[in-house]
């Protein structure tokens, strides 16, 4: 039997080690929407980008967080390879999102935090 929507997203959570706080700063919701999502009666699910956000953020596979088939994480040989740093804009960011790579997901998230912090 399939688990939940529910039990999969806060198993990809726990497993990455991400508390629900941690989770929403990666993907910009509120706490109380990663709760909703983990809640099996009455909550609510995330839209498709939301969960392919989550999926990412926990490094799980879209399939298996969606449906429950497959498995939860890709074999390491055959794991997408990380996206270039094309996307910096000069030197400094890229140091720092080559540092961030370097990162366990739990500090990773704690830097989105702190960065979504001093951004405002």
């Amino acid at each position: 039997m399939r688990s939940s929507m529910a039990v999969r997203i806060r198993q990809a959570r726990a497993n990455a080690a991400l508390t629900q706080l941690q989770l929403a700063a990666c993907l910009g919701v509120n706490r109380s929407a990663i709760a909703q999502w983990e809640r099996e009666c009455g909550g609510t699910h995330p839209s498709m980008g939301r969960l392919t956000a989550i999926a990412l953020a926990t490094g799980v596979t879209f399939e298996w967080l969606a449906t429950g088939r497959g498995a939860m994480r890709e074999a390491p040989d055959i794991a997408t390879p990380m996206p270039t740093l094309a996307y910096t804009e000069d030197a400094l960011e890229m140091r720092c999102l080559k540092a961030v790579r370097k990162l366990p997901q739990q500090k990773r998230a704690s830097i989105s935090l702190l960065l979504a912090q001093l951004a405002l």
